[in-house]
């Protein structure tokens, strides 16, 4: 899931769309933890702050291209009041091959692939390597300066949310042991976008956890307060949309993602509405050493 773009975009369109159907962002009141003192904070120190972390951001995405990890997906189908329809299952291990992430299907609704589908996913993941194998210095050229590209654009689009919102601090917060800073952000009335994808964030607010220690992002709480309509094909968003996102430490050295949380009402032009909820957990990482041996990964405690 994890781009660090999409991040930046609010996984705007994850999966194809993205987000769901709460309002919580502004439920909870935290308050100075105990022991810390009161403290506040400027809006000038908050975006500045803002943009410390989505830098940080970008330099933990290139970190975790030296990890594998196991990424399961839990996707409901919902009816009109809420109650789920049908269940879907996918767990995979991600892996990085020629810089760049794949995913490996190895289980579906929590049981073990039959001979067959196990058999399409080593033929599928094999094309890929010999696609990369075969690569030439010009495509390799190429394809690296797309990255670059993207990178940049990330970068762009840093300065495009701090500039688009209003922020509040709104107090401290311990998350498992590690204190974190609280900061509100509502769209700022008359914000003017340079870049096309940033167009769509006035249709957002959020709340977000940051550490006070590693200047890091711990955890985003994204609604969706407008309907946004994504592309050609005329895919609405709805208002009430939801998605939370979860990092944790990892290695004592980039921080990766743990937990996404979302729920979605959309429709995609004609079709009728999609109302689900998808719930993705991320665990086992593993960092690949230089004699190329895949040791375990370990969370920091704190």
């Amino acid at each position: 899931m994890r781009t660090c773009h999409a991040t930046l975009l609010f996984v705007l369109l994850w999966s194809g769309l993205a987000l769901g159907q709460k309002d919580s962002a502004s439920s909870a009141k935290p308050t100075a933890t105990a022991g810390m003192p009161a403290l506040s904070l400027s809006e000038d120190q908050i975006r500045a702050m803002i943009r410390q972390a989505a830098e940080k951001d970008m330099e933990n995405d290139k970190r975790q291209r030296d990890y594998t990890y196991i990424q399961r997906e839990e996707e409901r189908k919902l009816d009109g009041s809420g109650r789920v329809k049908s269940t879907e299952v996918r767990t995979n291990e991600v892996m990085v091959l020629y810089d760049e992430p794949v995913e490996r299907l190895i289980t579906k609704d929590d049981k073990p692939l039959s001979g067959k589908d196990a058999a399409k996913e080593e033929e599928r993941i094999q094309k890929i390597l010999d696609k990369r194998k075969n690569e030439s210095d010009d495509e390799r050229r190429k394809r690296q300066e797309k990255q670059e590209k993207e990178r940049e654009q990330d970068r762009e689009f840093v300065k495009e949310v701090a500039d688009a919102y209003n922020f509040r601090f709104a107090g401290l917060e311990n998350l498992e042991g590690r204190s974190t800073y609280v900061i509100d952000a509502d769209p700022r009335p008359g914000f003017e976008p340079h870049m096309r994808d940033a167009k769509f964030l006035p249709k957002f607010r959020f709340r977000v956890w940051i550490d006070r220690t590693e200047m890091q992002w711990v955890k985003l709480d994204i609604q969706c307060i407008d309907t946004v309509s994504v592309g050609l094909v005329l895919a609405r968003i709805h208002k009430g949309s939801n998605i939370q996102i979860e990092q944790l430490r990892v290695n004592d050295e980039v921080w990766l993602p743990k937990h996404v949380a979302l729920k979605l009402d959309a429709r995609i032009a004609l079709f009728k509405g999609l109302n689900m909820s998808e719930d993705v957990t991320y665990r086992d990482y593993k960092k690949f050493r230089a004699e190329t041996k895949i040791v375990p990964a370990e969370a920091d405690p704190h």
